[in-house]
C-alpha cells in the first residue's frame, strides 16, 4: 500500500485496519440464549430480594456473569463459560464467593439448576 504524506513524500509503514490475519480481537461471550436463561435466573433471584446487581465480563479465555447482594462487594456467584473446557468437563460453571464450583457441567440450563434450590428455600420461607 502506498500513501503520500503531506509533502508528497511515499509513507511505507502502512498497515491496513484491521489486521486481517490478527485473532488479537477474538473473545468469548455469551450468546443470545444463553443471556436469556441467565437473565431469567437473576429476574427471579432478583424478585426474591437475593440480588441487586450484576456485571458480564467478556475476556480472551472466557466469559463471566458475577451476581452480587450490593454494588461495593465482591460477587455473591459468578456463572462462567469457557470454550476450552467444553469438551472435558463442561463450559459451564457456577462458582461461589469462595471459590467453591458448585455446579459445572455441558448444559447450561442443567447448570443453573443449582439456583433452583435456594429460590425453593426462600420461597418456603
Amino acid at each position: 500500500m502506498t500513501d503520500f504524506g503531506s509533502k508528497g513524500e511515499t509513507a511505507t509503514n502502512l498497515l491496513p485496519f484491521p489486521r486481517q490475519n490478527s485473532n488479537h480481537f477474538s473473545i468469548v461471550s455469551f450468546d443470545r440464549r444463553e443471556l436469556s436463561e441467565i437473565l431469567k435466573i437473576y429476574g427471579r433471584m432478583v424478585a426474591a430480594g437475593e440480588w441487586r446487581d450484576y456485571a458480564i465480563d467478556t475476556l480472551k479465555d472466557r466469559a463471566v456473569f458475577s451476581v452480587f447482594r450490593r454494588a461495593s462487594e465482591m460477587p455473591l456467584y459468578r456463572v462462567e463459560k469457557n470454550p476450552k473446557l467444553a469438551r472435558k468437563q463442561g463450559a459451564y460453571q457456577v462458582v461461589a464467593a469462595g471459590g467453591l464450583v458448585m455446579k459445572r457441567g455441558h448444559d447450561l440450563t442443567a447448570v443453573l439448576r443449582v439456583f433452583d434450590k435456594g429460590l425453593k428455600l426462600a420461597e418456603n420461607g
